[in-house]
């Protein structure tokens, strides 16, 4: 409502500012620039910051908050004893419990039990939002959203500051980012906390672990730092490899090349996506999963899961006081993480995915819209322009 008020204003102004621009300055097929009036920029301004902030908030409500949750939340049974009428002609008799009727007849072995697994809260994304919105309102489909905020502005300073220390030399940066990853392990299992956990009065700073506690998730954190790295190392080497990155320092190169030459440079870029992708499904995710289940592992007693949760992942979890290490282990954690609840998270991810696609082309037929409004025909004139410089410079 409030974006279409604002959209409806901004066209009405933008007619009356622009529409003598188009005639005293029309577009010419040598010329690249078009002037659009201050309320026409701010239009699409309030478009593009409107996209952003759904696309974000689609990402962390969908993207982080449901996928961690599933990420540790294990399914609870039931086991019910199925219960039969007395030995007696009353219809009114008291029911006899298997239990009760072994005693008398038959050994407990013996006794009839069904056991009913309930179906995972983020089986569905109708079912975890209601969960956490009947747990925690509207603002719980954004839980821990200031802890991740302040995760990414510390680890990014402490990036910056490690990189000023070493010279600010480029190649340098992924093993800062990795150095950072570590020295932040307590702000981000903190972060984790406050997701997977219920409502707490306490602000999340004052939720922070001890330094003991954290200092048992230093492996998690360090394998997933390695995999976040690999995953941005990888596509970005093969990309540079294959001198794609000339492509977009200058543009117009794209043009020069032949019909055979764009096939393989889009080639070259599918590849490069194909292989981001593998490593994002293959290296990453599992070094999350484990991630966030060895976190969990260290959620303090006083604070309860909003999903369930088994506190000791199947009897993994040993306490320092009984002879065990207190922390679930990185390839417990993974293998402990079975394959419906991986094929589950995988889905979780497609759906996200598939939102944003959708969201996307929503917002590029809206901006197309506002483009249409504010430029006219002259929108036609540049893109039949630029096709024909393309078509152009194919043909030589």
């Amino acid at each position: 409502m409030f974006h279409t008020a604002v959209v409806n204003h901004l066209v009405r102004r933008t007619y009356e500012e622009t529409t003598a621009e188009w005639t005293a300055a029309p577009f010419d097929n040598d010329v690249k620039t078009f002037r659009l009036s201050t309320w026409a920029l701010a239009m699409l301004s309030v478009t593009g910051l409107l996209y952003f902030l759904v696309m974000t908030g689609i990402e962390y409500t969908y993207g982080t908050v449901v996928a961690t949750l599933a990420m540790v939340e294990a399914p609870t049974s039931v086991a019910i004893i199925k219960a039969e009428v007395a030995d007696s002609e009353d219809p009114d008799a008291a029911l006899l419990t298997p239990v009760e009727k072994a005693s008398e007849k038959t050994p407990l072995a013996e006794a009839e039990f069904l056991v009913i697994k309930a179906q995972p809260i983020t089986a569905s994304f109708r079912t975890t939002i209601r969960h956490l919105v009947a747990h925690g309102g509207r603002r719980s489909l954004l839980r821990g959203a200031k802890a991740a905020l302040a995760f990414h502005f510390m680890h990014f300073a402490t990036t910056r500051f490690i990189m000023f220390i070493f010279g600010r030399q480029r190649s340098f940066e992924p093993l800062a980012a990795w150095v950072a990853a570590i020295v932040l392990s307590r702000v981000n299992m903190t972060w984790t906390h406050v997701v997977i956990s219920e409502n707490s009065p306490k602000r999340w700073w004052l939720r922070l672990p001890s330094i003991q506690s954290a200092r048992k998730t230093v492996p998690a954190m360090a394998l997933w730092a390695t995999a976040h790295q690999l995953t941005v190392l990888m596509p970005s080497i093969l990309f540079q490899n294959f001198g794609l990155t000339r492509y977009i320092e200058d543009p117009e190169s794209w043009g020069q090349l032949p019909g055979e030459g764009r096939i393989e440079v889009m080639n070259r870029v599918l590849l490069v996506c194909v292989v981001g992708l593998a490593v994002e499904v293959l290296i990453l995710l599992p070094a999350k999963v484990t991630l966030k289940r060895v976190q969990a592992s260290q959620l303090p007693e006083e604070y309860e899961g909003i999903v369930p949760f088994d506190r000791t992942f199947g009897g993994r979890v040993v306490a320092e006081s009984a002879g065990g290490k207190g922390v679930l282990g990185l390839l417990e954690a993974w293998r402990s993480f079975d394959w419906a609840a991986r094929i589950r998270l995988v889905k979780i991810y497609l759906k996200t995915g598939a939102i944003q696609v959708a969201v996307s082309v929503l917002f590029l037929g809206l901006v197309y819209g506002e483009l249409r409004l504010i430029m006219g025909n002259t929108l036609d004139k540049m893109v039949a322009t630029y096709a024909e410089q393309i078509n152009s410079h194919s043909r030589t």
